[in-house]
């Protein structure tokens, strides 16, 4: 990597989901073009995608959590679409005990599986920012990881960035996640990219894939959602496999050369940051 070179962390989302979102994760870091996987533990396919994660991450393959309340969080009881966690939240109507019971056996489970503590948590949709999940997600990091705590993802998006719905998921709880970080000791990543509507063919993914990098800055983390035949039932399987078809192949490559971007993950592209200011 030469010095002009920026370092991006790329992070697959929802390891654990399915057999083809694992397959596509696990090829995408052999290949150098994603650096970090969040995981869903409560997740259909997590206990059997886990042993072949634990042996590929390293320094190369970052892995963190991805609390998940809507799909399959351990106690049914919880689970509750976007809609109904967004009112819950904002309400304060959530069941406190129950959402800190949750989040540790989501925690037990990754530890369970990869055999060390999450290098980051964010959240499935990214309930992680939402009021109320939120606090009782860093005092629950806090105190299980004293000496050395996770990064938690931001979702503020770089300047500029024209996606309406990159805006929508930055007013959910971006700053003040932000804030309770700062005072609380976490570190989060400078923007985040990769937010889209999960349309259009592989040309346009592409596309998107070159405005991303262009906007990118040391320190930002780009997000992506990659599967392999994913089943039907999943409302984004169709773009699961143009991500994956993107960021394998050959143009992916010739975007990062012309870009200056070196994919890698969150600790060394955080300390560029910091070196750099």
């Amino acid at each position: 990597m030469t010095a002009a070179q920026r370092r991006l962390t790329i992070c697959a989302d929802d390891y654990g989901l399915d057999a083809g979102v694992n397959a596509a994760v696990l090829a995408l870091s052999r290949q150098g073009r994603v650096s970090s996987t969040s995981c869903m533990t409560g997740a259909p396919h997590w206990r059997s995608g886990a042993p072949a994660l634990r042996e590929l991450a390293g320094g190369e393959l970052e892995t963190g959590l991805h609390l998940d309340l809507t799909e399959f969080p351990f106690d049914r009881r919880l689970r509750q679409p976007l809609a109904g966690w967004l009112a819950r939240s904002y309400l304060r109507m959530i069941p406190r005990a129950a959402l800190r019971a949750e989040i540790e056996a989501q925690l037990d489970a990754f530890e369970a599986g990869l055999g060390r503590p999450p290098a980051h948590v964010d959240g499935h949709q990214h309930v992680h920012q939402f009021p109320v999940v939120r606090e009782l997600l860093l005092q629950a990091l806090r105190k299980r990881y004293p000496a050395k705590q996770p990064w938690l993802r931001s979702t503020r998006p770089p300047a500029g960035d024209p996606a309406r719905k990159a805006r929508v998921v930055e007013a959910l709880g971006s700053r003040a996640l932000a804030r309770l970080a700062a005072s609380t000791g976490f570190e989060l990543n400078g923007h985040l990219l990769g937010v889209y509507d999960f349309r259009g063919d592989a040309a346009r993914h592409l596309a998107l894939l070159g405005d991303w990098l262009a906007a990118s800055q040391d320190g930002d983390v780009l997000m992506c959602h990659p599967g392999l035949g994913v089943p039907a039932g999943d409302s984004i399987a169709a773009a699961r496999q143009l991500e994956y078809e993107a960021l394998s192949g050959p143009g992916f490559g010739e975007l990062l050369a012309r870009s200056g971007v070196h994919v890698a993950p969150f600790s060394r592209a955080s300390c560029a940051r910091i070196d750099d200011d």
